[in-house]
């Protein structure tokens, strides 16, 4: 189970003050910081290379459990890999922080800042194992805390690895209970595969539901050996 770190000494803005997505800028990025800010409906990432920033878009994009849009070609790709949780994951999220990937936002604070949280049990990786070769094709990583698992970056390195992933960790999180996947922001890949968006608003009243659920077992478990979740 995860250990609760020490709480966080800074007072986070309220998301509903927010003026755009942009609810506050400082803090830090210790464990405690962070979590009280997924509790409150915020995540971090930096405005620029000198300033935090804590963000709550509106409208929030969600992916419905149920609302998992799976072709025919994703469910043939998805028999040549094997689906892991937590055997590689300094390697996904060095995956989704290569510096030569567009948009890239994962500063080596961000990482440091994740992997500790990964030490305590509160970040997770779902990964996308190939096997021709039986090495790490894909994968994603986010915050699950109660029932709410808040996506944070996925990457690939094979065509559709990154989907499989996202198909595992579905499969882990539905299970009957009003779980909330959070994803931040619709892209048009991710609106492909059944993401929607609800206002900042409803985002903050579905959440306290979530945080209240109990872990998801996968997450709750040492690293899986090969194959346990395999599609």
């Amino acid at each position: 189970m995860p250990i609760e770190p020490p709480g966080s000494p800074w007072h986070l803005p309220d998301p509903l003050a927010a003026d755009g997505d942009l609810a506050g800028i400082g803090a830090d990025l210790e464990p405690g910081t962070i979590l009280a800010a997924y509790r409150a409906g915020l995540f971090p990432m930096n405005v620029d290379k000198r300033n935090l920033g804590w963000w709550s878009p509106d409208p929030r994009a969600i992916l419905p459990l149920e609302n998992l849009q799976v072709s025919r070609s994703l469910r043939r790709s998805a028999a040549r890999f094997d689906v892991r949780v937590d055997t590689a994951f300094e390697e996904v999220i060095d995956g989704c922080g290569d510096p030569l990937r567009e948009g890239r936002w994962i500063t080596p604070g961000v990482r440091a800042a994740y992997l500790h949280l990964h030490e305590l049990g509160w970040v997770h990786s779902v990964e996308a194992w190939s096997l021709d070769d039986g090495r790490l094709a894909g994968g994603l990583y986010g915050v699950a805390i109660g029932g709410l698992f808040a996506g944070e970056s996925m990457f690939h390195r094979r065509t559709d690895a990154s989907k499989v992933a996202l198909l595992g960790l579905v499969g882990l999180l539905d299970d009957g209970q009003p779980r909330l996947l959070d994803v931040q922001w619709r892209t048009d890949h991710l609106a492909s595969l059944g993401v929607i968006e609800i206002e900042r608003d409803e985002y903050l009243q579905r959440l306290p539901s979530a945080l209240s659920l109990p872990l998801p077992e996968a997450f709750t478990r040492a690293p899986r050996p090969k194959g346990e979740f395999g599609p």
